[in-house]
């Protein structure tokens, strides 16, 4: 698996890939080569997908991600711009529809492009220091990488709103109270709780996992009455698997399946 990257890391231990973001004198910000980056990362992790059980994707330094590069970013015209937000609209999608559980581990700040891709992932996970934000709108600016749809969809349109409209950046256990981090813990045990967390997802149906993702992801974009007949398909999908016939011989037998 190919490993040699320049802005980010790329790790396999225990039948997890994990995905560091590696810029720390940038605060791991997201240029155009970073991005370009991580879509190879996600290459190399689909091509050795049944080696894991679990994706993460956290950062090097005090920062998850400050959001993107405003260097870079200084000197773009309108078309640049659409380009750029395009090709990160584009990463994240695929990240949303990855198919292994993806978890953003969260280690510090965690701003624009850099809450939008935890916004992508599946779970998000969260050190007391980290600190969310969609500040765009105090650049000129607006969220381009898909933060104005996904963060209503998480926490409501009127929270999105009034993060958004007023760049207002907050802690962790704010995040954890409007629902738009899933646990908050100290910053040396958030890797050991995202770790249990991916242990216990290792137990279960790797197969079963995965169109429960497909299942949800879906239905979401979907009228209800089409979420449940996609929920129908994908249920008796999962009749088709080997998996199946070890997760109920072993319910049967009393024993812990062997997936």
């Amino acid at each position: 698996m190919k490993t040699d990257f320049k802005n980010i890391q790329l790790k396999a231990m225990d039948k997890v890939a994990y995905i560091y973001l590696s810029r720390p004198t940038a605060l791991n910000a997201l240029n155009s080569e970073t991005l370009c980056e991580l879509n190879d990362a996600l290459d190399e992790v689909q091509k050795n997908i049944g080696s894991f059980h679990a994706l993460v994707i956290t950062g090097e330094g005090k920062a998850f991600a400050a959001g993107a590069d405003i260097a870079e970013m200084q000197h773009f015209s309108s078309e640049d711009a659409v380009h750029f937000s395009e090709k990160g609209a584009s990463l994240y999608r695929r990240i949303e529809h990855f198919p292994l559980p993806v978890i953003a581990a969260v280690n510090g700040f965690c701003l624009g492009g850099g809450c939008e891709l935890a916004l992508a992932c599946d779970i998000r996970y969260a050190s007391e220091k980290a600190k969310f934000g969609q500040p765009e709108v105090g650049l000129g600016l607006m969220p381009g990488f898909s933060g104005t749809q996904r963060l209503p969809r998480l926490v409501g349109a009127a929270m999105a709103k009034e993060l958004i409209f007023s760049a207002r950046i907050i802690g962790a256990e704010e995040a954890f109270r409007i629902g738009l981090v899933n646990r908050v813990v100290a910053p040396e045990e958030l890797l050991p709780a995202v770790d249990g967390l991916v242990q216990e997802i290792a137990q279960q149906s790797p197969n079963a996992v995965t169109l429960s993702k497909e299942a949800i992801n879906r239905g979401l974009a979907s009228s209800l009455d089409s979420g449940i007949a996609i929920e129908s398909d994908l249920f008796g999908r999962s009749f088709a698997s080997p998996e199946r016939d070890e997760g109920i011989r072993a319910f049967l037998a009393k024993e812990k399946p062997h997936f």
